[in-house]
């Protein structure tokens, strides 16, 4: 069974499954298309927009599925389509029959109102094209269907052509849909151009107006909620933003800001909270890294480097934030790095569960080993696993000790017939027990891995549900050629989590050996076993 959302005077729609899917990169399979509209319901939005059944098999495909299998609870399902032909009538266009055949509730369709584009691209006369807005329209609504009309390029019509932008508005209101949508199909308005325009339009045609926005200049996001202000009541997004060439309006700073900043009710209750985790997962079905720096739901959203900032974080976090992180699921962060002060080694403990009791000696201590040794290469904002291990050093006045390397080698052999052999071997020293250990890998790194895991997992069994998952390195500035230094990083994770660690030396298998000791280490204090020394 379908319901609306929380207020039908309102209206937010996603277009992630048509619209979000152009952008580069991204090729989803009717089951990742399934997977995102459930999550979409579940986050709250009215409408999802779904695809165009009939022009391609994959869409009209999804439609048919979604019929059966998903039952949503907070949105209704949109098929998009374009009005009918010229010189024909909606009731024997195959395409707006495809678009009854899907079952959807709800009807988007594409019309022009760049009187340029019915000329050129259309080959039809301004009256025809103004009379397929009409004629479909209100044949889709007298077979029970709520219609809503894209106006494409409208903004750019609107700038060539104002009367015959207005009079396609009209014709699509008269006819019968629900809302007319201004879309910047080029993505080249800026926030006030939009709001005057939206602002005559909606005066001069009294039609329920609503937006679409691409984000060719940076300005989706602010154009949208600009013509919010100016009376626009339905806003077209798609989940992070993504969309053809640069992008759509993004979601969930627009949902944000329409809740948190404007006051007004879009979701369910307790929806927004979840909107970091709906972001992350869609990121996760169309395999792009989510974006760090994305506003309300990166990671870095609410993190805190500057040591000026986490002084005045220490005595209120509203100081330098926004909103409390937790309103849309996401949480704060303190950055420890060489711009660290007494108050972000302080803040950070307090984040890891280790009191410093306000010793400012060894907090002292802490800020200037951090900063000795970014002075090196070092970086901990992005290793806290590292950074963990040496503040409960200075905090214990000794290092956790799990194992002890004595040596390690990794041998890298070409063979004449074009093949590699990588082969290492480590010799380690835990509980009292002096360890031997030889492995072959794809790679030295790999080799090194595999022979540490093979000399202590007998003694730890622990490590092995301990996995690698990301690997990084990078040649630090101001160094020469081969002789520059290496920082590793390498992201660890035991199903339940993932940490990461740094290593930094000149040479590359050095600087991997010291992230590798200091993973699995975090990883043994992680389990909860007790040090061996």
């Amino acid at each position: 069974m379908t319901t609306t959302g929380p207020d039908d005077s309102f209206h937010v729609f996603d277009t992630t499954l048509r619209d979000g899917a152009q952008r580069e990169g991204i090729n989803l399979t009717v089951a990742d298309k399934l997977t995102i509209a459930r999550y979409l319901d579940d986050f709250g939005v009215g409408f999802i927009e779904g695809g165009w059944p009939g022009a391609n098999p994959r869409d009209t495909e999804f439609f048919a599925r979604a019929k059966k299998e998903i039952s949503f609870r907070n949105a209704q399902l949109v098929a998009f389509g374009a009005t009918r032909r010229a010189g024909a009538t909606a009731a024997e266009d195959l395409q707006v029959k495809a678009l009854l055949d899907s079952g959807a509730p709800v009807i988007t369709l594409v019309a022009k109102a760049h009187d340029r584009h019915v000329e050129k691209a259309l080959r039809t006369t301004l009256d025809e094209n103004v009379e397929m807005v009409r004629d479909t329209v209100s044949y889709l609504r007298s077979q029970g269907r709520r219609v809503f009309v894209d106006c494409e390029h409208f903004f750019d019509g609107y700038r060539a052509n104002p009367a015959y932008a207005k009079r396609v508005v009209r014709a699509a209101a008269e006819a019968g849909a629900d809302v007319v949508v201004l879309c910047d199909t080029n993505g080249g308005m800026l926030p006030a151009q939009v709001s005057a325009v939206v602002s005559t339009v909606l005066a001069d045609t009294g039609a329920r107006l609503g937006i679409h926005a691409q984000d060719d200049t940076g300005c989706a996001v602010a154009n949208t909620l600009a013509a919010v202000d100016a009376g626009a009541t339905h806003v077209q997004c798609t989940a992070n933003g993504y969309g053809e060439r640069v992008g759509n309006a993004n979601l969930f700073p627009v949902v944000a800001a329409l809740e948190i900043k404007y006051g007004r009710k879009v979701l369910p209750e307790g929806a927004l909270q979840e909107m970091t985790r709906i972001s992350h997962a869609i990121a996760e079905v169309v395999n792009l890294t989510p974006s760090t720096h994305q506003p309300y739901v990166g990671v870095s959203a609410f993190a805190h480097k500057a040591g000026l900032h986490a002084s005045a974080i220490k005595v209120d976090p509203d100081l330098y934030q926004h909103i409390d992180p937790e309103l849309v699921g996401n949480t704060m962060r303190m950055l420890v790095s060489d711009m660290a002060g007494r108050a972000s080694v302080e803040l950070k403990g307090k984040e890891l569960g280790i009191d410093l009791g306000g010793n400012r000696e060894l907090v002292g201590r802490v800020v200037e080993r951090v900063k000795e040794r970014e002075l090196n290469g070092y970086t901990y904002e992005a290793a806290d696993a590292s950074f963990e291990l040496l503040l409960r050093e200075e905090v214990e006045g000794r290092a956790r000790r799990y194992f002890r390397t004595e040596s390690w080698r990794a041998i890298t052999e070409d063979r004449p017939d074009g093949s590699h052999a990588n082969e290492a071997t480590v010799k380690l020293w835990a509980k009292g027990e002096r360890i031997v250990a030889t492995a072959e890998g794809n790679g030295p790194v790999n080799a090194l891995d595999l022979a540490l895991r093979v000399g202590l997992e007998k003694i730890y069994p622990q490590l092995a549900k301990m996995e690698l998952v990301d690997y990084k390195v990078r040649i630090l500035e101001g160094k020469h050629g081969t002789q520059s230094i290496t920082r590793v990083l390498i992201t660890t994770t035991d199903s339940t989590g993932e940490w990461s660690t740094v290593g930094v030396a000149p040479n590359v298998i050095a600087a991997s050996m010291q992230a590798l000791e200091d993973a699995y280490t975090y990883g043994l204090l992680k389990a909860g076993v007790e040090p061996a020394e």
